[in-house]
């Protein structure tokens, strides 16, 4: 059996060049890109080995915009959190990165 590809990405440019821009930015917005692109690196290796969200908390927004049949979840540190989905095929695995949120933002996206 054929090992699939494993690839990340960001779900579209605007959001890549926000992920990029923290590379410059404040000591605590660099940390925070090192934290995303560890978690990158970890998705590539099992994106699924992470914190499967339930149907039942989704956003009515990640369901219509992006017509997500999953959400998966990685816990960042300092209680950020890196929220994306996965798409497969025959060939590959590929984790698309929504989004990251602080804790107290994504309680209130996730209704907890």
């Amino acid at each position: 059996m054929l090992k699939k590809k494993l690839e990340v990405t960001f779900i579209d440019l605007k959001l890549q060049s926000v992920f990029d821009k923290l590379a410059l930015g404040n000591y605590n917005e660099k940390k925070l890109n090192k934290s995303i692109l560890d978690a990158i690196n970890e998705l590539k290796l099992d994106p699924k080995r992470f914190i499967k969200i339930q149907k039942k908390k989704w956003p009515k927004e990640y369901i219509q915009k992006f017509k997500i049949t999953n959400l998966w979840k990685y816990d960042l540190p300092h209680g950020f959190r890196l929220i994306y989905t996965i798409k497969e095929n025959e060939v590959e695995i590929i984790s698309i990165i929504l989004g990251w949120f602080s804790h107290k933002k994504y309680e209130r996206k996730f209704g907890y």
